[in-house]
């Protein structure tokens, strides 16, 4: 329909003279799906019109602005309905003879009713039965009165069912208003004839929602068993997604080595004001940061504020795309104000917080500072982990200067104190962009990790409030809890390592193991049987559980393509937000036969055919549980406790993971669910966690729940083009691990490392006789043996070890 609607709207626009807006939402722009893209399925038809003279199109007749106005009003907007009414973009979706209940819907709502019907187990004949009828309007405004009116003649009630604010329901309701009583039906909408609100501008309206409605407005005048069983069995759903508190919860975090761990922070006793873009979630990090604007509007709430407070000056975050769109009118505004603020510049190098795009008009940070300048800001100060690249670089204004981030508290202490508006340019490049950068080769990856000894290690928990890093994770140990450095994650920002802390090791130059399945050894394991696959009598449904930055949108895509690619219809929404930093991602998938069986991209309420629980802690969250159905559901969920942000405050944040499987038990069953340690596994397999999700799909397929086929799934993979190799190797293994669990552990254990035979304390001596024989001289050497002889003869039994032996000689020496 985006693509229908698309070329109907040019045409509109270039029949009418109008300007045509096309409304979607990021449940549409979010999703994918399998379209056919004939160029002929959208038939335009121009209508019969009689436009004033002149046409309709803007043209210069002088200065004659109200002229322009009669032309739009008089002629058209009227020009744009003949269009809608002739080309019948409003249609009849379902009609019935009865004609008693109709239900009038537009956009991504039509879907969601259309979904609402089926999970109530209404079809075209129930609907013809029940005297139901749908009427799907495309043009929401103006609303073009003929089609409607004639959809509503004779109706006993209209419900509409749009999203947000009532807009086709209000022009509804004035254009039947003059209707004779025994005419116009009852008709609600966001609200009933109580005034209770039924479908809220709040949020956003689920399939499941609208169900209840209209359920509920049905059985009111009706008596159906079926609709009345699946409306209680809705609510029940709903009800429990509704109260449900999970165990925990995972927030988006900062990325390890994000340049907000650092640039967020603010000195004791001040307080930040919060802006759009990723560093808005410093909001939830007890970093006394708050009172969130509009982009443009940063500070703003502090220059009306500043009179009336004691306070004397605050901080206000702003990302460098911001700045570019509309920030520099905030700054503006303060300085016009002349208010005590520093705006803290966030320059990532990227539009971080959708995806990494490159900031629009990309400008420099000289081009920044000296467009502040001429703005009239007086002290601008540039901190960066790298200053020694300002050594080479000019064109910043005078006098401006370029410090360390360490000194990063001392600077702001500073700029606190400064009268009017300061601006600090914090300039580090997003750590998920320099990831990227450097996987192609775009930016040096530097020769360095961190690794953290586990026997020096205390546990105190130092180098997390140092980075605020979620690649510094937990391990349990029989000494305690002690901290480690998950090196799939890490992004070598080295500030875990800014404590004094004596268990931190560097390695330099050195390249992490891979283990013999990622280095492409032939590991022995027998054929894989090619198990049978769901049946596609209904639309099949996939929820996928995980992790932002863990690759859940690729599974959603590569079962989308592989869908493609076998003919079937499918549709595939990600519900990420901020998910890809470190928070929940939730993907739904839909399989079908034909891509028309599919109306709804977002599954139902206990429609789910499989959970995909890619990490547990979505995957028992209220969201995914209200999915499950007992007998229906199945669900394979990976149990690794990968840690929350939680854990970068609270050392001692204790992982749920058992209330996490109690409450998944509860709703599924235990025989339906398949747990393993599935980032553990793949981990040890292939040397990065990233295999992770891969392996979860090869193990899902392999329990018979994919009803996609392997070789499908395998050419997905090859078109994606992103670590081929290893993702075909994951899902292998995935596979394996489903025919033999056993096996597959035991081909990812550690290996044993084999060590020498240990010395004697008399084997022990000859070496160290020969060895200073070799590079010191004979004397020497004999002088040692006499020594030891020397030892024996007086210490007996009690010199045992080569420790003991060596400080007895050197006594005796």
């Amino acid at each position: 329909e985006v693509l229908d609607l698309g070329l109907f709207g040019f045409a509109l626009s270039r029949f009418s003279g109008c300007w045509v807006g096309f409304k979607t939402i990021a449940e549409i722009v979010d999703s994918s799906a399998s379209v056919a893209i004939d160029p002929g399925r959208a038939e335009i038809a121009l209508p019969e019109f009689e436009a004033p003279p002149g046409g309709l199109h803007i043209r210069w007749q002088g200065h004659a602005p109200l002229a322009d106005e009669e032309r739009l009003m008089r002629h058209k907007l009227y020009a744009a309905l003949a269009f809608c009414r002739h080309n019948r973009l409003d249609r009849v979706v379902f009609d019935s003879p009865s004609h008693r209940f109709g239900i009038v819907t537009c956009g991504k709502s039509y879907l969601d009713v259309r979904q609402a019907l089926e999970d109530l187990g209404i079809d075209g004949t129930l609907a013809r039965a029940l005297g139901i009828g749908v009427y799907k309007v495309a043009m929401t405004w103006p609303l073009e009165p003929d089609g409607v009116r004639a959809f509503a003649e004779g109706l006993d009630e209209l419900i509409v069912v749009e999203e947000k604010r009532a807009l086709v329901e209000n022009q509804l309701k004035e254009q039947l208003y003059n209707w004779r009583a025994d005419r116009r039906p009852v008709i609600v909408g966001k609200f009933d004839e109580q005034r209770d609100w039924i479908l809220p501008s709040l949020g956003e309206l689920t399939p499941s929602q609208i169900a209840i409605v209209i359920g509920r407005r049905l059985l009111r005048k009706i008596d159906h068993a079926g609709i009345a069983a699946r409306l209680a069995f809705i609510e029940e759903r709903e009800n429990q997604q509704v109260t449900h508190m999970p165990p925990m919860r995972r927030l988006p975090y900062y990325c390890s080595g994000c340049p907000h761990n650092t640039s967020t922070q603010v000195p004791e006793g001040s307080v930040a004001l919060a802006g759009i873009g990723c560093h808005y979630m410093a909001t939830w990090m007890h970093r006394r940061t708050d009172t969130v604007s509009q982009m443009g509007g940063e500070g703003a709430a502090w220059i009306g504020q500043a009179p009336f407070t004691q306070r004397r000056h605050v901080f206000v975050n702003l990302g460098d795309g911001t700045f570019f769109h509309s920030g520099i009118l905030a700054i503006r505004a303060a300085l016009a104000a002349g208010v005590n603020v520093t705006y803290k510049l966030l320059y990532n190098d990227a539009v971080a917080m959708t995806g990494g795009q490159p900031v629009e008009g990309h400008m420099t940070v000289p081009m920044i500072a000296r467009e502040l300048e001429a703005e009239g800001v007086e002290r601008i100060v540039v901190v960066t982990d790298e200053p020694e690249k300002y050594d080479r670089l000019s064109g910043l204004p005078a006098h401006t200067p370029v410090e360390h981030r360490d000194r990063l508290d001392r600077i702001q202490r500073e700029l606190r104190e400064t009268d009017g508006v300061s601006v600090l340019i914090y300039d580090q490049t997003c750590a998920a962009e320099k990831r990227r950068r450097r996987k192609r080769g775009l930016m040096p990856d530097p020769a360095k990790r961190v690794f953290i000894n586990q026997r020096v290690c205390e546990g105190c928990g130092d180098c997390s409030v140092q980075s605020n890093c979620l690649s510094v994770v937990p391990v349990e140990t029989e000494y305690g809890r002690k901290r480690q450095i998950d090196q799939s994650t890490c992004n070598k920002d080295y500030s875990c390592i800014k404590g004094f802390c004596p268990s931190f090791v560097t390695v330099l130059g050195g390249q992490l193991r891979k283990p013999r399945a990622a280095e492409g050894d032939d590991v022995p394991f027998p054929p894989l049987a090619e198990p049978g696959l769901p049946a596609l009598e209904r639309p099949y449904g996939i929820l996928v559980t995980g992790v932002g930055g863990t690759g859940v949108v690729t599974i959603g895509a590569l079962l989308g393509m592989a869908a493609h690619l076998e003919g079937k219809g499918c549709s595939v929404l990600d519900q990420t937000g901020l998910a890809q930093k470190g928070g929940a991602v939730v993907t739904h998938i839909r399989l079908a036969d034909r891509a028309d069986q599919i109306h709804a991209v977002r599954i139902a309420a206990g429609a789910a055919d499989l959970i995909l629980g890619c990490d547990i802690v979505v995957a028992g969250g209220s969201e995914s549980l209200s999915r499950m159905r007992p007998g229906v559901t199945r669900a394979v969920i990976n149990t690794h406790e990968t840690t929350t942000g939680q854990f970068t405050r609270d050392p001692d944040f204790q992982f749920r993971g058992a209330d996490l499987r109690e409450a998944i038990t509860g709703t599924a069953g235990a025989a339906a669910i398949d747990w393993l340690d599935a980032t553990r596994i793949a981990t040890a397999l292939l040397g990065d966690s990233i295999a992770t999700n891969l392996f979860m799909l090869g193990f899902a397929y392999q329990r018979g729940l994919i009803p996609i086929s392997a070789a499908a799934i395998e050419r997905a993979i090859e078109l994606n083009g992103a670590a081929v190799a290893m993702n075909q190797q994951a899902f292998l293994w995935g596979r394996r691990a489903a025919h033999d669990l056993a096996a597959v552990e035991a081909v990812a254990a550690p290996a044993t490392v084999e060590r020498p035979p240990a010395e004697t304390l008399d084997e022990r001596v000859d070496r160290r006789i020969e060895d200073l024989t070799a590079y010191q001289n004979a004397a020497y050497a004999a002088r040692y043996r006499t020594l030891v002889e020397r030892v024996r003869a007086v210490e007996g039994s009690r010199v045992r070890g080569a420790q003991a032996l060596s400080e007895a000689v050197a006594r005796y020496a």
